[in-house]
């Protein structure tokens, strides 16, 4: 249903690609050998092409790709970031002059595996230590005896791709890996010959420690004072992934007070991270944001996308875009609701549904049935991978992730349609579990969830839900009344389903502003709440 118009010249002319920040010229000969385009190196800011002729723009950090620098650049047709992070450019302005925006997201996951091992390693031998003495004329070989990884415990959070890299060169050393990802599958685990367990179990049986998730509402402070007093005596921790998944002044307090015997971090919460406190810890190692900073990962980005950018001006697909191509104005009107809902039933399911995922499918009745619907899919699964992972996802490349990830998708359309003019169910099956939402839109009001896992209601989704599973007794509307009301936190609208009389039931409502983590434990102090989400869209 979408196509993206693909670039043509003439034989006589050039596609023009401006690389504006610095680059390996090795990782670039794709396009450097290409009879088809012309390549400048120059700064945006500086260069002596004119931007109305560039084509194609390639970019890492330093150039920031703005809604005015894209007016100026009326045959700009791909912006190629040779790295994973996309905040640099505006991808509203891109997408909305029809410029197909790619990235490199698998350039620099071996070289941020291997500097972790490489800190671990270091960290348990005290060798930036030990050579730190010679260096200053000492000769001290009984103050860094160190410890063996033989037969040690790592215990992995989060296992995407770089955790996965980082098990392999464990288990080489002969190491035990157990991972806590709250989405991975145990055919995956399997397939890694790693032991999937809950974080309580990483937490007190690890020897080490090292986190790789994203940086989410979740995940921040995912090691805290909380979690790092129930780690195991002794424990050493790493992070190479994000600032701010560990409370850094709480891993301080946890390295002095003996719970922890030493620290690798290479990220903070706050950088550039001069004179930090940890950096001052005789056990602690530090190094300035170097994980993926390796001649082959900057080959290797660079590489892919001008691999992909070069391909793209000859006139094939970019599997790694990561905008929606532009789509005229009536396209957009009529789909607009479709995929507005399928995308919030996206958001929602991943939410509530916080375990691995095997399968998902989509079922479609009454008159969206009759419609292509490759899009709404894609639109749902964007919704659905936004809360999981640690990349830029939308429709163009949420199909990709899933399979990436070993989830299955498939797309039914039913006859049935609930008495509504458009439905949409989604049901997403786990290991052992699953969960069923029920959704319709109207061009009025937008999309509705009209069931959950069989309970029925009309509730319009907002920025702030909360799903609320309790049982049906008199009085548990006006105790979750009360709680938020001293919280300072205002209902906007409620729905509640139940299936019969004083058995179980669900509140759906949505509130003015996000249910902070203290909120979500005072409702354990109700007697009759089974289990409370906090839902952001």
């Amino acid at each position: 249903m979408v196509q993206i118009q693909q670039p043509t010249k003439t034989n006589k002319e050039l596609f023009t690609i401006l690389v504006s920040d610095q680059m390996d010229k090795q990782g670039l000969k794709p396009v450097l050998e290409s009879s088809i385009v012309n390549v400048v190196f120059e700064s945006i800011k500086d260069t002596t092409v004119s931007l109305d002729e560039v084509d194609a723009l390639l970019i890492r950090s330093a150039t920031t790709v703005t809604k005015e620098l894209i007016e100026k650049m009326p045959s700009l047709k791909i912006i190629g970031r040779a790295g994973v992070g996309v905040d640099n450019v505006d991808m509203e302005a891109a997408t909305s002059h029809g410029v197909v925006v790619i990235n490199a997201p698998d350039g620099n996951t071996i070289s941020t595996a291997e500097h972790t091992f490489a800190m671990l390693a270091s960290l348990v031998r005290n060798i930036p230590q030990a050579n730190q003495s010679m260096k200053e004329g000492r000769w001290d070989r009984k103050s860094y005896q160190g410890e063996e990884l033989y037969g040690k415990t790592l215990g992995i959070i989060g296992f995407g791709r770089i955790g996965a890299e980082l098990a392999s060169r464990a288990r080489a050393f002969r190491m035990n890996v157990i991972a806590y990802d709250p989405f991975l599958t145990k055919t995956r685990a399997e397939k890694n010959n790693v032991v999937p367990v809950e974080l309580s179990e990483v937490l007190s049986n690890s020897d080490f420690i090292t986190v790789h998730t994203p940086l989410t509402k979740d995940t921040k402070g995912l090691l805290n004072r909380q979690t790092l007093k129930q780690t195991k005596p002794g424990v050493y921790i790493l992070n190479c992934a994000r600032g701010g998944i560990i409370d850094e002044e709480a891993l301080y307090e946890a390295i002095t007070d003996g719970q922890v015997k030493g620290a690798a971090i290479d990220v903070f919460e706050e950088e550039p991270a001069k004179n930090h406190p940890l950096t001052k810890l005789e056990q602690v190692i530090t190094t300035p944001h170097i994980a993926a900073s390796t001649t082959e990962a900057q080959k290797n980005v660079a590489e892919q996308v001008a691999v992909e950018v070069l391909d793209f001006l000859e006139g094939n697909p970019a599997p790694h875009a990561l905008n929606l191509p532009y789509l005229e104005g009536n396209i957009f009107e009529k789909f607009s609701p479709v995929t507005k809902l399928t995308r919030t039933l996206g958001e929602m399911t991943s939410q509530l549904f916080r375990e691995p995922v095997k399968q998902i499918e989509i079922s479609y009745a009454g008159e969206i049935s009759h419609q292509e619907t490759g899009l709404f899919n894609r639109s749902f699964l964007a919704g659905f991978f936004r809360h999981r992972i640690d990349e830029y996802v939308n429709e163009v490349n949420s199909s990709w992730i899933a399979k990436q990830r070993d989830v299955q998708v498939v797309e039914k359309h039913e006859n049935e349609s609930q008495g509504y003019s458009n439905f949409v169910k989604a049901t997403i099956y786990g290991e052992g579990n699953s969960i069923e939402v029920y959704g319709t839109f109207s061009q009025e009001i937008g999309p509705r969830i009209v069931q959950v896992n069989g309970f029925s209601f009309d509730f319009q989704p907002a920025k702030h839900t909360l799903y609320v599973q309790h049982n049906d007794r008199p009085g548990v509307i006006g105790k979750v009344g009360q709680l938020l009301g001293t919280h300072d936190i205002n209902i906007a609208a409620m729905q509640v389903g139940r299936k019969q009389e004083g058995g179980k039931a669900i509140m759906l409502m949505s509130t003015d502003k996000e249910c902070d983590k203290s909120v979500l434990e005072a409702f354990a102090k109700i007697e009759e709440i089974v289990s409370v989400s906090s839902i952001e869209l």
